[in-house]
C-alpha cells in the first residue's frame, strides 16, 4: 500500500514540473513579441546649418602711451632747476631743466682761443701767398726781356708761392678742425638743457635742484631726469588667443570699456598686428590706435575689448543641447533612415543657441536635439522636426 502512493506521489510532481515549465516558456515568447511589436520612440531632430561665425568675444587689453621717452642726462652735471613735475603738461622743444658743469664752459672758451689762433695762422698765410705771387708774376713778367732777370730768381719766386699754398692749406684744415671742435662743445654744452622730445605729460620727476646726474657717474646714474609720455594717442594693446588669431584686418574698429567710465563705450582702429603666436602664452599680440584727445584716458589702464570673431569660411553649427559629452568622446546623435549613429566632432564658438562643431558631418544632416548615450547607435527612432526658429538660420 506505501509503494503505491508513493508512486501516486511522484507522478503527480512530475505533472506539476512540466505544468511550470510550460508557464515560463510561454511568458517569454510574450515578453519577446511585445518588444517586437512595441514602436520606435520619438526623437525631436534638428537641421545642421552652414553658416559664417560672426560673435564677439571680451578680452582683456592694456593701454600703454602712443611713444614715451625716459629723459636720461647726457653729460655728468649738477641739476640748477627744474620747471616740471609729474603732471606738467609739455611741447615739443620746452625747456624742462638747466644742469649746470663748469668744465663745458671752459672747454668752449678754450676752443674758442685756439679758433681765433688757428683764424690769425690762416690769415698770415694768405697775405704770405698773395705777397709771393705778386712778386712771382712781376718777375715772370720782367723775364720776358733777356737779361733782366736770371732764370734761377724765377724758379725761386715760383717755388715759394707754391709752399705757401700748401701753408695756407694747412692752416685752413687746422682752422677748420678748431672750428668742429667748438662745435661739438657747443653741442655738449646744449646738452644742459633738459628739453621735451614731443608734445605729451610728465609722468615721472626724480631729481631735484643741486642732485649729481651723469650717464657715468653721481647719484642719478641709471636714473631718468623725468619721463614723458604722449597720451593724446594711446596704444591699446590686446593679446589675442590663438584660436581667435584669424581674420583680423588693419583698419577695423574695435569697442572697448574701461573700469574708470563703465557707462561709456570707447573705439580704436586695428594698427598693428604682430602675425606671431607667444609661444608661450599662445596669444597674437595687436595694437589698436585710440585718439585721446580729451585726455579722459590714461595709460596703464586695463580696459575689457569687445573683440570680433569670425572665420573666412562657413562652418557648421547645431543646436548646443545636442551635443553630448561623455569621458570617452564628445558626439552629437544623427539620426539617418529612422536610425541613430554618434557622430564624433569637436565643439567650436557658440553663436546664440547654436554651437559650431566639427566632424563628419553635413550641412541639412538631422540631428537629436537633445543628446544623449540613451540614444545608441544604430537604434530604431521616428525623428520629428523641431520648428526652423529654434535652429537658427543658415547664411
Amino acid at each position: 500500500m506505501s509503494r503505491i502512493l508513493s508512486s501516486l506521489a511522484l507522478v503527480g510532481s512530475v505533472c506539476f514540473c512540466c505544468s511550470c515549465g510550460s508557464n515560463s516558456g510561454s511568458s517569454a515568447s510574450t515578453t519577446n513579441a511585445q518588444r517586437a511589436s512595441a514602436p520606435a520612440p520619438t526623437v525631436e531632430v534638428a537641421k545642421v546649418v552652414s553658416k559664417k561665425l560672426a560673435i564677439t568675444a571680451r578680452l582683456p587689453g592694456e593701454l600703454q602711451p602712443y611713444e614715451v621717452v625716459a629723459v636720461y642726462p647726457k653729460v655728468t652735471a649738477f641739476v640748477d632747476s627744474i620747471s616740471v613735475d609729474r603732471g606738467s603738461l609739455v611741447k615739443t622743444g620746452q625747456l624742462m631743466a638747466r644742469l649746470g658743469a663748469p668744465e663745458i664752459a671752459a672747454q668752449r672758451a678754450e676752443a674758442q682761443s685756439k679758433l681765433q689762433g688757428a683764424e690769425a695762422q690762416r690769415a698770415e698765410a694768405e697775405a704770405k701767398l698773395a705777397s709771393d705771387e705778386s712778386t712771382y708774376q712781376r718777375l715772370k713778367a720782367a723775364s720776358a726781356t733777356p737779361g733782366v732777370v736770371a732764370g734761377n730768381d724765377l724758379e725761386v719766386a715760383q717755388k715759394a708761392v707754391e709752399a705757401d699754398r700748401a701753408r695756407l692749406e694747412s692752416a685752413r684744415e687746422g682752422a677748420q678742425a678748431v672750428r668742429s671742435a667748438l662745435k661739438s662743445i657747443s653741442e655738449i654744452e646744449g646738452y644742459l638743457q633738459v628739453r621735451a622730445p614731443f608734445d605729451g605729460v610728465v609722468t615721472e620727476r626724480n631729481v631735484h635742484p643741486g642732485a649729481l646726474v651723469g650717464p657715468a657717474s653721481g647719484s642719478g646714474v641709471g636714473v631718468p631726469i623725468v619721463r614723458v609720455e604722449k597720451t593724446s594717442r594711446l596704444r591699446l594693446l590686446v593679446p589675442v588667443p590663438e584660436k581667435y588669431a584669424t581674420g583680423m584686418t588693419e583698419g577695423t574698429l574695435v569697442q572697448f570699456s574701461v573700469p574708470a567710465f563703465p557707462n561709456q563705450a570707447f573705439s580704436g582702429k586695428v594698427a598693428r598686428i604682430a602675425h606671431s603666436v607667444d609661444v608661450k602664452t599662445r596669444t597674437m599680440p595687436v595694437e589698436l590706435d585710440v585718439t585721446n584727445t580729451d585726455g579722459r584716458l590714461a595709460s596703464g589702464m586695463f580696459p575689457e575689448v569687445l573683440w570680433p570673431v569670425s572665420r573666412s569660411q562657413p562652418t557648421l553649427f547645431v543646436p548646443t543641447s545636442a551635443i553630448a559629452r561623455t569621458t570617452e568622446a564628445t558626439f552629437v546623435v544623427r539620426i539617418r533612415d529612422g536610425n541613430a549613429e554618434w557622430i564624433n566632432v569637436q565643439t567650436g564658438e557658440s553663436d546664440g543657441k547654436l554651437t559650431e562643431v566639427f566632424g563628419e558631418l553635413h550641412a541639412g544632416d538631422a540631428v537629436a536635439t537633445r543628446g544623449t548615450d540613451e540614444l545608441r547607435s544604430g537604434m530604431r527612432v521616428t525623428a520629428k522636426e523641431t520648428a526652423p526658429s529654434a535652429q537658427g538660420s543658415s547664411k
